[in-house]
Order: structure tokens, then sequence, then C-alpha cells
């Protein structure tokens, strides 16, 4: 079975997060053994970015293995959905709390913009919380032909430990 990486990051702000974070990936490897968990990054709580009056997240990044013969990337992202839908998610309010998100950041050796799904994700490259943990587990990938430490010096924040701050970039 041919397969390509697929990387992913997860946040969850209400509930239980860290179950959450479990929950959502213990769902995922149901769909099928077309889809392989092949490393996740540790936990780190991450300051809430646009809309800031709501908890602090839980985050990580996963590295997954998918038989492109049968995922297409957009296949994938409605599995993700799926999943959220089944944790409860709700698109009532944009950037706001949630039980659980799912965004695929990287199909590898595929970039497109269709609107529904963009890939690289375009807001990845400005948040610490995805960027942080992606090195943690690919520490040597590249986006834009760019090592992740030179991305990670573009965005102004501080990390202590497992904990990421990062300043709301001007409107």
């Amino acid at each position: 079975m041919q397969t390509v990486k697929v990387y992913a990051s997860l946040g969850s702000n209400q509930g239980a997060p860290e179950e959450n974070l479990n929950e959502a990936l213990a769902r995922l490897e149901t769909y099928g053994e077309d889809i392989t968990l092949t490393r996740m990054s540790e936990y780190y709580e991450t300051e809430p970015q646009d809309k800031t009056d709501q908890p602090w997240f839980l985050n990580q990044v996963v590295e997954l293995e998918v038989d492109p013969e049968i995922w297409s990337p957009e296949g994938l992202l409605s599995a993700f959905q799926a999943i959220e839908a089944q944790m409860g998610r709700q698109r009532t309010e944009p950037k706001g709390p949630r039980p659980i998100d799912i965004d695929m950041l990287l199909w590898e050796g595929l970039e497109q913009q269709t609107g529904y799904l963009d890939l690289p994700h375009p807001g990845m490259l400005q948040r610490a919380f995805v960027l942080v943990p992606l090195k943690e587990i690919a520490p040597d990938l590249k986006i834009g032909g760019k090592k992740l430490d030179q991305l990670l010096a573009k965005i102004d924040y501080k990390i202590e430990g497992k904990k990421i701050w990062q300043s709301q970039p001007e409107q």
C-alpha cells in the first residue's frame, strides 16, 4: 500500500480537553487501516487567538499515513468534520470555544487553493501553537522551502515548558 503523510492539528477548550483530543484520535483510527497514526506531539496549553475571551486551548499536532487511493484530501477533511460533529462541535461562533477542532495542515506533495480546502493550511504559518508541535514531530519538515525554525522566528510568541503565549496580530 502506497501512503502519503498528512499532518493535522487538534485543539480543545471545552469539557475535558485532554480526553477530547484522545477521543478524536480514537475515532479517527476507527475509520480503518488505511489511516494510521504514526506520530503525535505532546499537548501544549495555548492562548486563544483571534477571539481571546475564552478558555485556553489544549493543542497537539499529529502525523498520519493515509492511502491516497482510498482517501482524497477532501474526503479526509469530511471525516475530520464528522468527528467534530459527533463530539458536539457546533459552528455557531467563528473562532469560539469548542470541544474539538481538527484542521488538516499538510498533505504530502500537495499544494492547492480551492476555498474549501487550502493546503498548506493558510493560517498555520502565523500560529506558534501549530508550528511548535509540528516541529516536535517533524523537525526537518520544510514549508514553502523554509524550515520550521525560520517560520517560528517570524512569530511573536513565548513558550515555557508546554505553555505557549502568542501576541495578537495587529488588525
